[in-house]
């Protein structure tokens, strides 16, 4: 499927955490749903659909010209391919309209085994540039779920230029955190984010050294008045957040986008339903005027639960009943001698007629066209409007009210059958499970990544690491310094592409690449898929980063074919997980370091990128302090309070071809005696000034 370049309709797709919001969505006018079946989706808390009920949504849905987009949207384990496959398979059996994916080794395999069935790239894929776009093209996705941090200006530049179809969030919950780039929830508490299960402590007190508190938790998002511009973009969807919310605020969220769309404003009322029914101290714009600052920031208090009370049996009044929104043309034909007949069309060709007894023929009071045309114009309580009536009457015939009722009744059900009636999406069961290359337990070599070159040891230390990078925005005469001495003791130097990398200007990213490519780097590290395609049509090779969040073996697998040499594989997974993983390139393991736990394109210190000029931290509400420090183009980056160690415990490495150690604030020292403690399996820090990360615990 290729994006329809001359296609101007924005589609409302409503969240859908049970069918009571199904009915919500669909009944005040959403074009399409999204909703999740198993354990394989970001909202797994939600009440969610098994096979019965999702079968009934999705003909509830086709019936009434809704489509179906299945969310898959979490990492896939290994062990989980088979069953999060079953899922894809579900969802081809019942003919859904689109899954919305994550994790790149589920997705190639849907794309191969399923390659009819439509692939949106779920938002947690952090894809926010055009290379991102043009690489999930290749994959074989079709649309784009884009992250809210986006202004007006980067989506329309991606609209204009995209090869997919682009999905925007436009109301609902705003987390700090770029999208797939959290790992608070995961670090505090196991409850990872990717895997459906965020805990939300951002929502919790966190405190800036100014005092300022709440500084993680934003106001929620509301870009619905600006859906005609978002239209005349080329944006596809405009996608409303929230499958744990009740029917009422899908409802109410529906209402007021249809109403922006078609009459181009929203009833101040109905805004202030929306607000009522839930808010965050109100709403934020967001990113669109590409605004940041502490005005964001939001936590729901008692004043909004109270609110959310008073609006509640007035919301569910837009739902209680069905909307008549297909258009149908009906046709009776009423002769002497011969069977009455009614057929129902609509407007996607399906066609259904019913048979009544002939008529009798009347002397007195004959059947008017008056009367037939007005009882087949009665479908209240059916999704159908009568857009045009045709008769064939013959004169001096009568035919009982009941009888055109029952007509019109049994036709209308049957067509909405017809409607609803499955077309699956042709899919290859066989050969699945799949090998994948296996890999031989190795001793693991040493990998590091630099913060600045102050931490680099001496040419000695320096030898004992396989390989290394630094900061990829630093001045053009130190990484040609970097590089030279990187050479002298043998050990390639990379450098590492910022996280954020994808937001930044076409131009700006030209040059560091440029720059990069002069000083003689031939290595780069990327966290992105995008990043990824950049950094290979420089001429660079190219590794993968720990955020490209690769956590099974299909999508290592994959990250090679894109290009990738080696790769760190996902933080949140435990060493027996990583191990397991084969695949045809090396892959390592975050071993140490402070691990990043949030990038954020809105800074928590100061509201404003810049304003600050340092380093700096927040502190939770047991007073553990957590680092804040930019990342580049105007985006910051919340560290854990304490450093991953896994020195003490090489032994139980080995399986993995390397550790990767993150140098953050080290010395130069430090970092000599760290990468010495690598080698020799000695020295364990002092308790409570370290974590095992998630070796051992893992995530759920």
């Amino acid at each position: 499927m290729t994006k329809n370049k001359t296609q101007n309709r924005l589609e409302i797709l409503a969240p859908a955490g049970s069918m009571e919001s199904v009915l919500a969505a669909v009944r005040t006018g959403a074009d399409a749903v999204y909703l999740g079946a198993g354990q394989f989706n970001a909202r797994q808390n939600a009440k969610n659909f098994d096979a019965d009920a999702l079968s009934e949504a999705v003909a509830y849905c086709h019936g009434r010209d809704a489509k179906v987009y299945l969310t898959l949207n979490t990492l896939v384990g290994d062990q989980e391919l088979a069953a999060a496959m079953r899922t894809a398979f579900l969802a081809c059996d019942l003919s859904i309209d689109g899954v919305i994916v994550q994790d790149l080794g589920l997705a190639s395999l849907i794309h191969k085994k399923a390659p009819s069935l439509p692939l949106h790239g779920s938002t947690q894929m952090s894809v926010s540039s055009l290379d991102g776009l043009r690489t999930l093209k290749e994959l074989g996705f079709c649309r784009a779920v884009l992250p809210r941090e986006l202004s007006r200006e980067e989506l329309s530049y991606l609209a204009k230029h995209s090869p997919i179809e682009l999905e925007v969030f436009v109301h609902g919950a705003l987390c700090m955190s770029v999208s797939g780039q959290c790992y608070l929830s995961a670090m505090l508490g196991s409850r990872s984010g990717n895997r459906g299960l965020c805990a939300q402590p951002c929502r919790l007190p966190f405190q800036a050294e100014d005092g300022t508190g709440h500084v993680l938790s934003l106001k929620d998002l509301s870009l619905i008045d600006a859906l005609p511009e978002l239209e005349r973009m080329g944006i596809a969807s405009a996608k409303i957040e929230g499958r744990m919310k009740r029917p009422e605020y899908v409802a109410a969220a529906v209402r007021a986008c249809r109403a922006s769309l078609s009459q181009g404003e929203v009833p101040p009322e109905w805004k202030q339903d929306l607000q009522s029914v839930f808010s965050r101290s109100g709403f934020t714009d967001g990113y669109y005027e590409n605004r940041r600052g502490r005005e964001m920031l939001g936590v729901r208090g008692k004043e909004d639960v109270t609110a959310a009370k008073e609006v509640l049996s007035s919301l569910e009044a837009l739902f209680a009943k069905e909307t008549p929104k297909v258009p149908v043309t009906l046709h009776l034909s009423v002769k002497g001698g011969q069977p009455v007949s009614l057929t129902i069309r609509d407007e996607k060709g399906n066609q259904i007629t019913e048979y009544a007894p002939p008529p009798q023929p009347v002397q007195i009071r004959p059947l008017s066209r008056e009367r037939c045309e007005e009882q087949l114009r009665k479908t209240g309580g059916t999704p159908f409007f009568v857009k045009d009536v045709t008769l064939s009457l013959e004169e001096g015939m009568t035919l009982p009210v009941s009888a055109i009722n029952g007509l019109r009744r049994e036709g209308l059900q049957k067509l909405l059958e017809a409607r609803a009636e499955r077309n699956p999406i042709p899919y290859e069961k066989s050969g699945f499970p799949e090998e994948t290359p296996k890999r031989k337990p190795e001793c693991p070599g040493l990998v590091a990544s630099f913060s600045s070159l102050e931490q680099l040891p001496d040419q000695e230390t320096i030898s004992r690491l396989q390989g290394a990078f630094v900061p990829f925005e630093l001045p053009k005469e130190q990484l040609i310094a970097a590089a030279q001495s990187f050479k002298a003791a043998g050990v390639p130097l990379g450098v590492r592409i910022p996280r954020p990398f994808g937001f930044y200007p076409k131009e700006k990213k030209e040059r560091l690449l440029a720059a990069a490519k002069e000083a003689g780097i031939s290595f780069v590290l990327a966290e992105n898929l995008g990043d990824i395609k950049a950094g290979r049509d420089a001429g660079f090779s190219v590794a993968g980063g720990p955020f490209l969040n690769l956590f099974n073996s299909k999508a290592v697998e994959k990250a090679c074919e894109l290009g990738c040499k080696f790769t760190v594989l996902s933080p949140e997974l435990t060493l027996s997980q990583a191990k397991a993983v084969t695949a045809g390139i090396p892959t390592g393991i975050f071993a140490y370091g402070r691990l990043p736990l949030m990038l954020m394109r809105n800074c928590p210190a100061s509201g404003r990128c810049g304003a600050c000029k340092k380093d700096t931290s927040l502190v939770d509400r047991k007073g553990v302090r957590f680092p804040v420090r930019c990342a580049g183009g105007g985006f910051g980056e919340l560290y854990n309070s304490v450093p991953t160690f896994l020195a003490d415990r090489l032994s139980e490495c080995t399986g993995v071809s390397f550790l990767y150690l993150s140098f953050f604030e080290e010395s130069k020292q430090e970092v000599s005696e760290l990468i010495d403690k690598y080698q020799t399996g000695s020295g364990t820090p002092q308790k409570g000034t370290f974590t095992r990360g998630f070796a051992y615990r893992g995530v759920e």
